[in-house]
């Protein structure tokens, strides 16, 4: 893999086999009940989606817009995708990257499924200024104050979705899964540690994982930004980002579990990759991709492969 651009190794000296053997950093001692009282909060919610048709028949998928209200009244909106022909027996919701979302995936193999794509506070679809849309100044905004930093209302944000989704679709009481990329995943991390409602996760190269590894090691993209912060203002920064530790949160997660993650990566170092996926304490699945954000030789064929797993994967549900 050619890291020549970069200025550092992206595999950090790592090998699949110490990768596997990444455990979790120690925790703060209220790390539950914070995540629990934001839960709890979450719950209490109504989104009262609203949606619009777009497309009657786009790839097979009948497209809507999608819009509903978060915690703190916070607008959020995104696209739902359901099945032109058939029943909808599950419904999944579906993260985005820190790079944000143009549209839906229309090639998800789920095809029984209602989809629902929310954009994230201050990302894509769900602007709102003064959140900044770039990753590196999003992943910065309130961070003095765990209770007010924006990745905690994102993770509201992935609870309140699937409130969402099953206001619309009552039916999928039990039959919901989640899909996060890169910061969903991460975010998805945090969300599932709590959320009763979600029967599989599948977390692909996801962030946030391993606080003290994710400070010292080299990376581009919003950890840079992170480890910026951390060496002017250590203490707020620690008093905060403990609390977001992806990997943490997967100690807590009971549901089965499916991950992807990369040998290479330059934005979301590998241990802290593997980190979460080491800490999860159930069924789970792994698919070890060359590199994330990094485009390589069989990247396609990777990725046909990932699906045709999760396809699998998420046959049944519930």
């Amino acid at each position: 893999m050619d890291n020549s651009h970069y200025g550092f190794d992206p595999t950090y000296g790592y090998t699949l086999a110490t990768l596997l053997n990444v455990s979790s950093p120690k925790e703060p001692i209220y790390f539950d009940e914070f995540w629990q009282k934001r839960y709890r909060h979450a719950l209490t919610v109504n989104p009262a989606p609203q949606i619009t048709l777009i497309h009657e028949d786009k790839f097979g998928w009948r497209v809507f817009s999608i819009g509903y209200t978060s915690t703190d009244s916070f607008p959020i909106k995104g696209w739902l995708l359901v099945p032109t022909l058939g029943e909808v027996k599950r419904g999944f919701i579906v993260g985005h990257g820190y790079g944000g979302r143009n549209e839906p995936d229309y090639h998800l193999p789920f095809t029984d499924a209602a989809l629902l794509f929310p954009c994230f506070r201050g990302l894509s679809l769900s602007t709102h200024p003064p959140i900044s849309n770039e990753s590196n100044f999003h992943v910065l905004h309130n961070i003095e104050c765990k209770d007010d930093y924006i990745l905690a209302g994102c993770v509201d944000d992935a609870w309140v979705s699937v409130s969402a989704l099953l206001s619309l679709f009552p039916s999928l009481v039990g039959h919901l899964g989640y899909l996060g990329v890169s910061f969903s995943g991460g975010i998805g991390a945090l969300a599932l540690a709590f959320e009763l409602r979600i029967s599989k996760g599948h977390l692909n190269i996801p962030t946030f994982g391993h606080l003290p590894l994710r400070l010292r090691l080299e990376s581009i993209g919003s950890a840079r930004s992170i480890q910026q912060y951390y060496c002017a203002h250590k203490k707020t920064a620690l008093k905060t980002l403990t609390y977001f530790d992806a990997a943490l949160a997967a100690k807590r997660i009971k549901i089965p579990m499916h991950c992807a993650c990369a040998l290479f990566d330059p934005c979301v170092a590998p241990p802290g990759q593997f980190a979460i996926y080491n800490a999860l304490p159930k069924q789970k699945q792994l698919y070890v991709l060359e590199a994330g954000h990094h485009n390589y030789q069989y990247q396609l064929h990777q990725e046909n492969e990932l699906l045709n797993q999760l396809n699998i994967f998420f046959e049944s549900m519930g």
